[in-house]
């Protein structure tokens, strides 16, 4: 190890008290010089990668002299391969460290305790960053930050991409040491979190059933959430006298929501959903909870993820259960262009204990188009409604309470819309809450993700036909890059597994792609595929049987990819039985699959095949499916088997689109035991119009769990059954 300055040291060591710094460069080093550590002291990491480096930082600093562990330089200091942080003790700081490519070998990446008794407390951890830290099995459980003790603090910090299954970050009230805590939660960049497709993707919890009726004492302030997309709750709250102030959801799907606990404040918060699918606000659950002065606007979320949802409670709940909305006060809100209000939520035969004792007041809600967004599922006569303003609503459901009138809003300073009259000045969010400036939050050091299209965003690399010209090509291409193909012929007898997101796009002409092996492509981790204009046979494929054209990994994937197919041809999938167009693993996850005006005929499987999940845990294998104005004819299997079984309502998925589209003898395969030519088990949102079926197995939607939504319009069925909807099949 080396001792910084060392002229200042040498004074130093004759100076009573004095604190040191010292930089290591070694795993043996670090351990050395922390158990020597004193209050004042620092431990620098020296720039470059510490793998496989399971750090435990102890030591006892004061308020005035806390012991700190940081990096030589913030954000060159990378902890790597099986890794992770456990400190124990108080006044501990730590920060400047980056946790990247690898994963905790235990069940958190940073633990504000050493072991069960041993905690932290009146420590931080400050300008560090996890970027997808995640361990290589999707559904391995795992947590990225767990704090215990009390009078921590978790701040500036940038955690992004967490992908398996687990809380990204949760406080624990597991011990009288960590009851009544006082944490603070603040400034933090919580980035995008891809859908999980189960429950366990929540970004932030607070507590747990077990010890939701004690008090936390939490503040979560002016924390960015940045597409924090994992399932239905982006925040879930389980404890009781937790403050959520001053943060901004930006475009994350789900809600922050009060799920247990009592007496929890939510105030001064702004919602920005821009129209993205199942964007939402507040879910108000339990007793004494104070919702106020907060801005949300283009929410487009429905039911239990709503943009302001009040639940119905279970009488006499158990502590996991519901408990009654019993007190609570909802005012000086602004809801704006948002879809979904939903009040006395999930009314049902257990969920039958209606809101009391509670006021909704002085709250804004405005949408154009005289559109009603509010819906009473049940009793609310336990809600006072005083002095709402609604704008110009057609047959309002509620009136008492509510002043419908035409309203006019523009954009204040802060970007955001008030009304112009000053009668309503009281009404709704104030003119000064604050938007929160992502780049006011994590590190300034680390770069924040922005939106990125998979495809068509690099080079275009032209090829001719050829044995293995589409392998060729594609080993030097980078992400986003275009593989055009002139017309011809072309085979291929190897595999092409894709690392990362190709187009393979025909340029006027026919180019046809045979394959040798069981699979054409293969779609691996950090892989996306998009097909283009391109026909696909399988008449070189091998005899045996369960071919794919495209299949994904055949393990477990962490990321979640996509699949388009554009004005393309697959044919002649049929040198064996069980021939997928499409076949996929267990654990995998698609955010889309597409398939846009093709053609597909003879094929002995699935084009299609979602179907392994079977194990009733709510897991799904992706999240949209859609078909347009595509033709199938004599395909054996279904044109798509979806299932997504159990009764877990934590996931907004699978949605499924059939729209313009023709099925000419689908589903007569002796193998195809999904009985359909189309069977949808567990999927939240159908639409299936303008379709023809001709001489083929009906379609099978089966209500699993949720408030399923099936629509289906002008469509056609020639020699196929009428479709069969069942509803609400246990499982």
């Amino acid at each position: 190890m080396i001792r910084i300055t060392l002229l200042a040291l040498c004074f130093m060591l004759n100076q009573p008290g004095h604190a040191e710094t010292l930089l290591v460069s070694s795993q043996d080093e670090f351990e050395d010089a922390v158990d020597d550590l004193a209050p004042g002291d620092t431990i620098m990491l020296a720039n470059g990668t510490w793998r496989d480096f399971e750090i435990l930082f102890t030591g006892f600093g004061t308020a005035e002299k806390p012991i700190t562990l940081t990096a030589e330089t913030k954000g060159a200091v990378i902890i790597a391969g099986q890794s992770n942080l456990r400190m124990a003790g108080e006044h501990l700081v730590v920060s400047g460290l980056v946790f990247r490519d690898g994963y905790t070998p235990t069940n958190t990446v940073i633990s504000f305790r050493r072991t069960r008794g041993d905690y932290a407390s009146h420590s931080r951890v400050t300008e560090t960053v996890i970027d997808r830290f995640n361990n290589p099995e999707r559904y391995e459980t795992d947590f990225w930050v767990m704090i215990y003790g009390k009078h921590n603090r978790f701040d500036h910090n940038h955690l992004e991409g967490k992908s398996n299954a687990g809380v990204t970050m949760a406080v624990r009230l597991d011990s009288e040491e960590s009851q009544e805590n006082h944490h603070r939660i603040d400034h933090n960049y919580f980035g995008p979190r891809p859908v999980l497709g189960s429950n366990g993707g929540e970004t932030l919890r607070i507590g747990t059933s077990h010890y939701s009726l004690t008090n936390s004492l939490t503040v979560v302030e002016n924390n960015y959430f940045d597409r924090c997309n994992g399932e239905v709750e982006i925040i879930s709250n389980k404890s009781g006298g937790n403050v959520f102030r001053g943060n901004l959801f930006f475009e994350s799907r789900g809600t922050l929501t009060l799920r247990h606990g009592n007496g929890n404040v939510v105030e001064n918060n702004v919602f920005l959903g821009n129209g993205v699918d199942h964007t939402g606000g507040i879910r108000v659950i339990n007793a004494n909870q104070s919702v106020r002065n907060n801005y949300l606007r283009g929410l487009t979320g429905h039911r239990f993820g709503g943009a302001l949802v009040v639940m119905n409670g279970v009488p006499n709940s158990p502590i996991n259960r519901y408990h009654r909305v019993d007190n609570a006060v909802i005012e000086n809100n602004s809801i704006i262009d948002s879809n979904h209000i939903e009040l006395a939520a999930g009314s049902d035969e257990e969920r039958s204990a209606t809101p009391v004792n509670s006021v909704f007041r002085s709250n804004l809600i405005y949408n154009d188009g005289g559109r009603d967004v509010i819906a009473v599922h049940d009793d609310v006569s336990g809600i006072d409604f005083e002095g709402n303003v609604l704008n110009n609503v057609d047959d309002p459901v509620l009136e008492t309470g509510f002043v419908n009138t035409a309203l006019e809003l523009i954009p204040a300073d802060n970007g955001l819309l008030f009304p112009v009259d000053e009668r309503h000045a009281g009404i709704g969010a104030t003119r000064d809450i604050e938007v929160l400036d992502r780049s006011g939050t994590g590190v300034s050091w680390y770069p924040k993700p922005d939106p990125a299209n998979r495809f068509d965003t690099g080079r275009t690399i032209a090829i001719t036909p050829g044995l293995d010209s589409l392998f060729e090509a594609a080993r030097d291409t980078g992400a986003g890059d275009v593989i055009a193909l002139d017309p011809g012929e072309y085979l291929e007898t190897k595999t092409l597994v894709l690392d990362r997101p190709l187009t393979f796009r025909a340029v006027p002409g026919t180019a046809t792609i045979e394959f040798e092996r069981t699979a054409l492509f293969e779609i691996a981790a950090g892989g996306s595929l998009k097909l283009s204009g391109v026909t696909i046979s399988g008449r070189a494929a091998p005899d045996v049987a369960g071919n794919s054209a495209i299949r994904t990994s055949r393990y477990s994937m962490l990321g979640n990819y996509a699949l388009v197919v554009a004005n393309s041809t697959v044919q002649d999938l049929n040198t064996n039985h069980s021939f997928n167009f499409f076949s996929l693993a267990k654990h995998t996850f698609a955010d889309r699959l597409e398939i846009a005006d093709s053609t597909f005929r003879n094929i002995t499987g699935h084009v299609f095949a979602l179907n392994l999940e079977t194990d009733d845990l709510g897991i799904y294998n992706g999240e949209y499916i859609s078909i347009t104005g595509t033709t199938f004819e004599n395909i054996a299997g279904a044109v798509a088997d979806i299932y997504r079984g159990g009764t877990d309502e934590s996931t907004f998925g699978p949605h499924f689109e059939l729209r313009s589209s023709s099925l000419a003898s689908v589903g007569h395969g002796s193998r195809n035991k999904s009985g359909a030519s189309i069977r949808l088990l567990g999927v939240q949102a159908t639409d299936i119009f303008d379709n023809v079926f001709a001489d083929s197995q009906p379609v099978r939607v089966i209500h699993t769990v949720g408030d399923p939504v099936t629509r289906l319009g002008d469509n056609r069925f020639e020699e196929t059954p009428e479709p069969i909807i069942q509803e609400f099949v246990r499982q």
